[in-house]
């Protein structure tokens, strides 16, 4: 029950995540914003977790793993809640960062959590189950996200969750007992927090406006700065991200960088599809939905049984295999045009679904199995801090190609031609991506 109680706010933070994605036609109609501020919306939210997520995972060491979680869910209901003054796209993306960092708090302890709770057995199972619950969500969210939609606008898929978020918590503080904290756990590294959200900062407005040649030396600052921060790390003693440690951990650090480019991949996959459906094909927000939800639904159903053989043989066969069918789907994806079938994009969301499944939970559970059990906080919020920072990376190429290719004009017919030419290169980049995420999966080495 503990389990359940855990993985229902993943369900519904997922579930509000990926709804969004349906919701950016409505949007841009009702704000009357343009492609390239469109852009910002997933973005704004990928800031707040990246930013928060290694603050989240030591102060969860330091307060407690359920403490933060819980604190994480509140923050996500009360920043749904100022939709209802939200009239601008300034405030929406506020209400995104808050989002963001209220699931960097819930993501960067969930799977800590999890791993605690089932830390001497099936802790692949486990987390294998808890992957599911966040491809529930992400499966349920077009979908639900489309009928909410056409029910009560686009509004109505940030304030729903919450509500259902409230019933989530009355589950964890009746099931979820402990604290996992650690005794004497170091103060925050607060200097390296702000290096942090600096070079984040920076690197994402740069990137947001990339056709101007200034805004290409800021985003340079952005890399410097990121690099300042690594060496500040180098040189604390209880620094946010123990590099050394990291260097010397084969399993952890391979694991990591392979999720890095993994999730770096699937995030434009999703936010170019769902626009695509919507503009090429002219879908409703319910009918792309539909379409888009069927890789999540597959990466539910096999996320426990990968999970569950990662416990008996070695993960990194299972996840290479999964980046090997990546690959495929980016590559089918890279050739669609205004002609294409549906079908074949049915095609290319369960080939990618396949992947995913067999990919995430064995590459958790190695990650995981890496390290003491004390140490599942941080390696919690590294694990979604690559998923994050793979996110934010993808992102921000897809922000230069809207930038640069579509410009600060409205998504009409005439400009379908240029949004295909931006999926296709995406797209190659993505397949690029995942065979390097292949290749640190496969070279992790042995867990058992």
């Amino acid at each position: 029950m503990a389990l359940v109680g855990v993985g229902f706010i993943l369900i519904i933070l997922a579930m509000s995540m990926s709804a969004i994605n349906i919701a950016i036609p409505a949007i841009g109609a009702d704000l009357n914003i343009d492609a390239e501020a469109l852009s910002w919306i997933p973005t704004a939210m990928l800031w707040g977790n990246v930013v928060f997520l290694l603050p989240v995972g030591r102060m969860a060491e330091r307060y407690g793993r359920k403490r933060i979680f819980c604190l994480g869910a509140l923050l996500f209901i009360f920043s749904s809640a100022l939709i209802f003054i939200t009239h601008n796209i300034a405030m929406l993306l506020l209400v995104r960062v808050l989002q963001g960092i209220a699931g960097a708090m819930v993501y960067g302890t969930g799977l800590a959590l999890v791993g605690a709770i089932y830390a001497s057995s099936r802790r692949g199972q486990a987390l294998g189950i808890a992957t599911s619950a966040v491809y529930f969500g992400l499966t349920m969210g077009p979908l639900v996200g489309g009928w909410l939609i056409m029910q009560w606008g686009w509004r109505s898929i940030i304030w729903a969750p919450a509500l259902m978020t409230i019933l989530a918590l009355v589950l964890l503080y009746r099931f979820v007992k402990g604290e996992w904290r650690i005794e004497n756990a170091p103060a925050l590294d607060w200097q390296g927090f702000l290096l942090l959200a600096a070079a984040v900062s920076v690197f994402l407005i740069a990137m947001g406006n990339i056709s101007q040649p200034i805004y290409i030396l800021l985003a340079g600052l952005g890399v410097l700065l990121f690099g300042v921060f690594i060496k500040h790390q180098t040189k604390r003693e209880n620094p946010l991200l123990r590099i050394h440690a990291m260097r010397a951990n084969r399993l952890l650090n391979r694991s990591l960088l392979a999720a890095f480019f993994v999730y770096g991949s699937s995030f434009s996959l999703v936010f170019l599809l769902s626009i695509y459906l919507q503009y090429v094909h002219g879908l409703t927000p319910v009918e792309a939905g539909q379409i888009v939800m069927i890789q999540a639904l597959v990466m539910m159903f096999l996320s426990p049984i990968a999970g569950r053989l990662s416990d008996k043989y070695e993960p990194r066969y299972l996840s290479t295999l999964g980046c090997a069918l990546f690959a495929i789907g980016y590559v089918m994806m890279s050739q669609v045009d205004s002609e294409t079938s549906i079908p074949y994009i049915l095609a290319i969301v369960a080939i990618v679904g396949v992947g995913f499944g067999l990919f995430s939970a064995p590459n958790n559970n190695a990650a995981m199995g890496s390290v003491a059990p004390d140490r599942f906080s941080i390696v919690s919020a590294l694990i979604n801090l690559a998923r994050t920072m793979g996110n934010m990376v993808s992102s921000a190429i897809v922000m230069v190609l809207f930038t640069v290719v579509l410009g600060d004009v409205a998504i009409t017919p005439d400009q379908y031609p240029n949004l295909i030419l931006v999926i296709k290169v995406a797209m190659w980049l993505a397949a690029g991506y995942v065979t390097i995420a292949g290749i640190f999966s496969y070279r992790r080495g042995l867990t058992h």
